[in-house]
């Protein structure tokens, strides 16, 4: 993927640059950052998991041929250059199906790689770290990395069948916590050791040597490690440069690598840019893109409720309360404390649980209630400036419509714009 190779030659040339990737299903996050992306006539990489997206249909219930088609029609309706569109697999590996035999649970990973390459996503990422039932606890990296040189076999088996040659690029490694955020409170995480980094890096070397498959390393280009930035229910570690001097300074004798940061919601503009200095050049952002849609349709709800009668009101979050009340799987295990301490959580919480609710038909049309009741007539200033007020600078500013849309996509964008701004070359920057 030229996109992809082209970014990492230019950092290593020492342009500080580099890209973010969107993680999320959400229609609006999606149409958000396609808006964004060719407003900025910058290359998007949107990224899908293997717990949101599989060959059953995930939790979004698309597999991943569903998926692309579904980010194809969303780009086509707003005109984004298809060539500038590049799709990644996240966690790909035997992860989802980590209570059964290894044998069993690696014969899924080899169906859920052919499907993600069938499908067209060029940036996989090979992720075999989880034990399986019948395995030791943890996996040794030579174990580890097997595994994933015999998912990249079948990745470049699968390419070169349904395109005729393989032009795929992977990621390695999984030094992170657990996707979507901390489920404990954090205080300070362990920076990856630059050896740990080496002895990942020198057995995927060795195992993919086995399966032939060392001329295909140029196209590894990142590793994912830990560079300490991470966060739980309310509180955010940021970055701390100066604990990653030796990780970000190894990774610098390979060519054609660089490191993928995963968890970096939430960090400070001035964080995210200095990890993209320090070579985490791939930032991965998902939980704060629906974090802010979340923010932005709790304010047009307060708005809602300022102007209307309470029976005309969508009653969006009441609704949403009642349906992760009756449907507990997606955070019960994560939340904990009294029901005061629960409830705010469900609401507010940066892990953002609120995010798996979205799709549900009860809040679909509570949304669609509170979209159609601010649509009717203009949203007063006053209350854009007391429930949005950074949109409503823009709003005053006249380049921005005061729709409920409209208000909800640049709080969205917000959030990307300060990705962008950190992954831009110093040239640009």
């Amino acid at each position: 993927m030229k996109h992809l190779t082209d970014m990492v030659e230019q950092h290593k040339r020492g342009n500080a640059n580099g890209i973010y990737a969107v993680c999320s299903a959400h229609p609006l996050v999606l149409e958000s950052a396609l808006r964004f992306a060719q407003q900025h006539q910058t290359p998007l990489l949107i990224e899908a998991t293997s717990n949101q997206v599989d060959q059953y249909g995930g939790y979004t219930g698309m597999t991943p041929a569903d998926f692309r088609g579904f980010v194809c029609r969303l780009a086509d309706q707003l005109s984004f250059p298809p060539s500038m569109l590049i799709l990644g697999g996240d966690h790909l590996g035997p992860n989802r199906w980590q209570k059964l035999p290894s044998a069993e649970a690696m014969a899924h990973a080899d169906d859920l790689i052919k499907s993600y390459v069938a499908a067209g996503f060029k940036k996989i990422h090979l992720d075999c770290s989880m034990s399986c039932a019948d395995d030791p606890v943890p996996l040794t990296d030579a174990i580890v990395a097997a595994r994933a040189a015999r998912l990249a076999k079948i990745a470049e088996e699968t390419c070169r069948e349904h395109f005729g040659e393989s032009d795929l690029v992977y990621v390695i490694g999984t030094e992170v916590p657990v996707p979507g955020g901390a489920h404990e409170a954090l205080t300070e995480l362990a920076v990856t050791t630059p050896k740990a980094a080496q002895d990942t890096l020198q057995a995927h070397q060795d195992a993919f040597a086995a399966l032939g498959l060392s001329d295909i390393w140029p196209r590894i280009i990142a590793l994912v490690v830990q560079p300490g930035v991470e966060f739980d229910h309310t509180n955010v570690i940021d970055y701390q440069p100066q604990k990653a001097v030796a990780l970000s300074k190894m990774v610098e004798a390979y060519d054609t690598l660089i490191y993928e940061a995963h968890s970096t919601d939430y960090q400070t503009p001035h964080a995210l840019r200095q990890l993209v200095v320090d070579h985490f050049a791939i930032l991965k952002v998902g939980p704060a893109l629906t974090f802010a849609l979340r923010e932005a349709l709790f304010s047009l709800a307060a708005v809602e409720e300022e102007l209307l009668p309470a029976k005309a009101c969508s009653g969006l979050r009441h609704v949403l309360e009642n349906v992760m009340l009756d449907r507990p799987e997606y955070w019960q295990s994560h939340y904990h404390g009294d029901g005061n301490a629960r409830r705010l959580a469900r609401g507010y919480s940066y892990s953002d649980r609120v995010r798996y609710y979205w799709p549900d038909k009860h809040i679909d049309s509570a949304f669609d209630s509170l979209v159609r009741n601010l649509a009717d007539d203009p949203i007063p200033l006053p209350l854009i400036s007391q429930y949005l007020p950074l949109q409503y600078a823009k709003v005053r500013e006249g380049t921005l419509k005061a729709t409920p849309r409209e208000l909800i996509i640049d709080h969205i964008q917000d959030i990307l714009r300060q990705y962008h701004d950190a992954c831009q070359s110093r040239h640009n920057a």
